[in-house]
């Protein structure tokens, strides 16, 4: 399971979730978003890297990530 940690008010987090509806079009993406403000352990193990993109905790991309990054995360 894939999970998108992100926080309100984010702009690399909206580019991040617009970047992974453009990759569902071509493969089949499930994930859950967490909004890391509502935990403080996640907000303070995440506030300088959202958005991140984890699989079952473990990160495959974080920060500034779009189409290509998660090409390569996850499909080679």
């Amino acid at each position: 399971m894939y999970t998108l940690y992100t926080r309100p008010n984010c702009g690399l987090c909206e580019q991040a979730k617009s970047a992974i509806r453009l990759f569902q079009e071509d493969f089949p993406l499930e994930y859950r978003e967490v909004n890391i403000e509502e935990d403080e352990q996640l907000h303070e193990k995440y506030m300088l890297m959202i958005p991140v993109l984890a699989e079952n905790e473990h990160i495959l991309l974080y920060g500034n990530f779009g189409y290509g990054e998660l090409l390569e995360a996850l499909v080679f």
